[in-house]
């Protein structure tokens, strides 16, 4: 993968995290314990430190930067969805910020939060613990309930399962120019949208 030191400042990963190859990681960034990160990610600890914390994920295309001496934060079992954009914020535990949703300098998203997919987090705004945030700029919308906190939990879960599929199997390799008889599927787990699960 793209790796980068700068200043003698060299990203850490820690031997149970899988990153994709495709992402880039540059100077003090600290992937912890379990985390995944996705393709075409980037990671810029150019200015100020960015740490994973156990269990977290951030997923493809997101960007995460920050001011200098400032650090950008996601805890254990946090949760960034695709594209989404994080710069000197914190991602308190268990929270998760939606697909393409931006969380700006000096924000934080409480503990076992959701940020809705395209949101817009403004700069020192704080989210409570167990909150939906939405819109543009985001606001409060109501309290979670015990459901949607279990459901994200539940696609954090798949995420960790990701890691280790991910080192147990993921290799580049040529694409086939044909559809194979009898293509298999991958074996991911049974994991539904928050919609089909509210209906269930």
């Amino acid at each position: 993968m793209p790796c980068y030191s700068i200043e003698g400042v060299v990203p850490v990963i820690d031997p149970s995290a899988y990153v994709h190859p495709t992402a880039v990681l540059i100077g003090d960034v600290i992937v912890g314990p379990d985390c995944y990160v996705g393709p075409c990610a980037v990671l810029r600890g150019d200015f100020g430190r960015i740490v994973l914390e156990r269990g977290s994920n951030v997923q493809d295309t997101c960007v995460v930067h920050g001011f200098p001496a400032q650090d950008t934060v996601v805890e254990e079992n946090g949760h960034i969805g695709h594209g989404a954009v994080l710069h000197s914020c914190i991602v308190r535990r268990d929270a998760l910020v939606g697909m393409n949703a931006v969380v700006m300098d000096e924000a934080e998203i409480g503990e076992a939060s959701i940020v809705a997919a395209c949101a817009f987090v403004p700069a020192g705004r704080k989210i409570p613990p167990r909150s939906l945030a939405a819109g543009m700029p985001a606001k409060v919308m109501r309290a979670l309930s015990d459901q949607e906190v279990a459901w994200k939990l539940e696609g954090t879960r798949t995420y960790q399962a990701l890691t280790l599929r991910s080192l147990a199997s993921m290799q580049e390799v040529p694409a086939l120019t044909a559809v194979e008889a009898e293509r298999p599927r991958v074996a991911a787990p049974d994991v539904k949208p928050l919609i089909a699960t509210k209906r269930g």
